[in-house]
């Protein structure tokens, strides 16, 4: 199933009622590129994972700008959102399974699917 991405926050509550799956967390752009280093080395294995058609259903969630991210009262450190530590991270929705960061390998993203 293609990926959705949520950039706006305005879209985030779509999150709630949505068919997919997994939730991944990446860093916003800046000109065309994931801010963060993390997000960037581990892009390519997401999009090959969740983006055929026939891939597991997946929303790509932006967290904000470098400074967004990093204050405490971004909207996905807190409840009632996942309260993120670390990007990338991924979510499987159905038992709040997670990688985070490093953990977003081949290996253990095949594991969790």
């Amino acid at each position: 199933m293609p990926i959705r991405e949520i950039e706006f926050l305005s879209e985030v509550e779509s999150l709630r009622n949505g068919k997919e799956k997994y939730l991944v967390f990446f860093s916003s752009r800046v000109e065309g590129k994931l801010w963060c280093p993390d997000c960037v080395a581990v892009e390519e294995l997401i999009y090959k994972t969740f983006g055929p058609e026939q891939g597991p259903s997946a929303a790509v969630v932006y967290v904000g700008q470098r400074s967004e991210w990093k204050s405490p009262d971004n909207i996905f450190r807190r409840e009632p959102w996942p309260r993120l530590t670390a990007i990338p991270t991924i979510i499987r929705l159905s038992d709040d399974i997670r990688l985070v960061e490093r953990d977003v390998t081949e290996k253990l993203l095949a594991d969790i699917l």
